[in-house]
């Protein structure tokens, strides 16, 4: 959801700005009670949008920022948007299809078992495999073309994956006369019981070859390493899976089975990430701080110029807008929010000393900068 469309979130929960941690929380609750799509006459896009508004403004931080700079303060991090962050929640990190366009290397999806044909007999699709790539921190943040090393069963090059050896045919097999299954039948107390089971010979095809490839003795595959090159796009976080349709190991006469990138992102020594966030912080001296300054603050673009205005406070949050994580549903980017540590010297010279006795002594009962 456009953060230019989206309510309120004290408006959502039905407070006010000044309400406190318990205010917040029964609200909550009596808001989710009254629109769980569990219950008769709930609502599932108003039990999100009030999950949404509960998760920022419980937390200080977050409630802080919304505070000061908006939805932008919080990127997309809301529950609707799914947990820590995450524009497509789920197991393995991400929801909803994410189109490769032109490389045709499949989707990225959070559920691990989904895609998978309902009904199918296990011997008529090739096997998922698992693989896992490390990213930095910026190559989640800007994505990245990586090519994998994989060794799995692919199809023979021989047969082409018939079984049969080339200038042959594949005929009826002989056990099943065709049907793939064979009938077992079992005495119980009920009386004879039959049951139908994959034929063994022809592992459920219902045909056989008349000679056996000589180069995968009629299993169809062989194994085989290869590059698989994958293009990781940009905005991707930590814990996210790719699925890549049919591109993990071979069976005979059927499909490939599909392959699971799982994506691990390293930690940034002075950068953390909150959904489309960016966080990080700055240190400035008791008198820059007074008086104001401009300092060089580290970005995942380089160094950006920021201006502290004069009277900042530590813990004071600034927004570099356009410099946070790239939206992975639609364009633009989150930004970088900033927050201000104002450092109070403790090694003072004999002149230091004195100076700051004259301005204390000047600034009366109240302190120095009020």
């Amino acid at each position: 959801m456009d953060t230019m469309s989206k309510r309120d979130y004290y408006e959502v929960l039905g407070i006010g700005k000044s309400a406190s941690d318990d205010e917040i929380k029964k609200a909550f609750r009596k808001k989710a009670v009254e629109h769980h799509p569990d219950k008769q006459g709930g609502d599932e896009a108003k039990f999100k949008e009030i999950n949404e508004a509960y998760e920022v403004l419980k937390d200080e931080r977050k409630r802080q920022r919304y505070d000061q700079f908006g939805h932008a303060g919080v990127g997309s991090s809301a529950a609707s948007d799914g947990p820590a962050g995450n524009p497509y929640a789920g197991f393995g990190g991400q929801t909803g299809n994410f189109d490769f366009g032109d490389l045709g290397l499949g989707d990225i999806f959070s559920s691990f078992f989904g895609g998978g044909q309902p009904g199918q007999q296990q011997s008529a699709r090739g096997r998922d495999v698992e693989t896992s790539v490390d990213l930095s921190f910026e190559q989640g943040i800007f994505g990245v073309e990586h090519d994998l090393r994989v060794t799995l069963e692919d199809t023979c090059e021989h047969c082409k994956g018939t079984t049969a050896e080339p200038g042959y045919e594949l005929k009826t097999c002989d056990t099943c006369k065709g049907s793939g299954q064979t009938m077992r039948v079992t005495r119980t107390v009920f009386g004879d019981i039959q049951q139908a089971t994959i034929c063994h010979t022809c592992k459920g095809t219902g045909k056989v070859p008349e000679k056996m490839c000589t180069v995968c003795h009629g299993k169809g595959t062989k194994q085989k390493s290869q590059n698989i090159k994958i293009k990781i796009p940009a905005g991707i976080d930590d814990g996210a899976t790719i699925r890549l349709r049919e591109q993990g190991e071979a069976v005979a006469n059927g499909p490939k089975g599909d392959l699971y990138v799982h994506i691990r992102v390293k930690p940034h020594k002075h950068f953390t990430r909150e959904g489309d966030l960016i966080l990080s912080e700055e240190r400035v001296g008791m008198v820059d701080a007074a008086l104001g300054t401009e300092i060089d603050v580290d970005t995942v673009d380089g160094k950006i110029r920021m201006k502290v205005p004069a009277g900042s406070q530590s813990g004071t949050d600034f927004k570099l807008s356009g410099h946070g994580v790239p939206h992975m549903r639609g364009s633009g980017r989150g930004a970088h929010i900033v927050t201000l540590i104002v450092e109070t010297p403790t090694k003072l010279n004999k002149k230091q000393q004195e100076l700051l006795q004259e301005l204390r002594d000047s600034s009366g009962k109240h302190g120095f900068f009020r």
